[in-house]
């Protein structure tokens, strides 16, 4: 099992990638999360107006990812880890995670710099590595939405060095993950609404 299972209509409307059978295991031993997942990708739309707002805090992009999952339980996610030798403690902090519910993790790069990506996969590696998550998502935008961003004239916004798919895929292919589970989502063309 691997991204077959997710359902044809979104493997045909966004851009999917997984690693050490991340699907399976949300699935399979993941079945809310997994839904919620599901649900989360089958009602998503990028409207042409959260394109066209400038930066600054939060992008509606994510906005409307994370309201949708907090609404299902999920949440930001910032764990407490340390390491100990002998009576001496270090304290050994990770970022905070997006979304979190248990014990899988989610990450939004929509507009960031691409080392954004190590931050989130390093976290990925270290928490799977304390047995704190068992997958990894990372939701970012397709290097394909660029087209549409120069076309309405953001694409000085949207540069080669921000968060996208092919930043990422290196990275993870390059062993940034390590261990891991991870599933890469990429938000498309297909998902693009001019009117709204």
């Amino acid at each position: 099992m691997g991204i077959e299972i997710i359902p044809k209509e979104l493997r045909n409307r966004y851009e999917l990638h997984e690693w050490k059978h991340s699907c399976a295991i949300l699935k399979n031993d993941f079945p809310s999360e997994w839904n919620d997942l599901i649900d989360l990708l089958s009602g998503f739309r990028l409207c042409k107006s959260w394109i066209e707002v400038g930066g600054g805090s939060k992008s509606n992009i994510s906005n409307q990812i994370d309201s949708f999952l907090y609404k299902r339980g999920w949440q930001e996610k910032e764990f407490t880890t340390m390491v100990k030798v002998d009576e001496h403690e270090m304290d050994s902090p990770t970022h905070k995670i997006d979304c979190y519910k248990n014990r899988i993790a989610l990450e939004i790069e929509w507009n960031n710099k691409d080392p954004f990506f190590d931050r989130d996969l390093n976290n990925f590696r270290l928490l799977f590595d304390l047995r704190a998550i068992s997958v990894g998502i990372i939701i970012t935008r397709s290097d394909h939405l660029q087209d549409i961003f120069n076309n309405i004239g953001r694409g000085s916004s949207f540069g080669a060095s921000t968060t996208h798919m092919s930043k990422l895929i290196p990275r993870i292919e390059g062993g940034g993950g390590a261990g891991c589970p991870i599933l890469a989502i990429g938000i498309t063309k297909d998902l693009y609404i001019e009117n709204c």
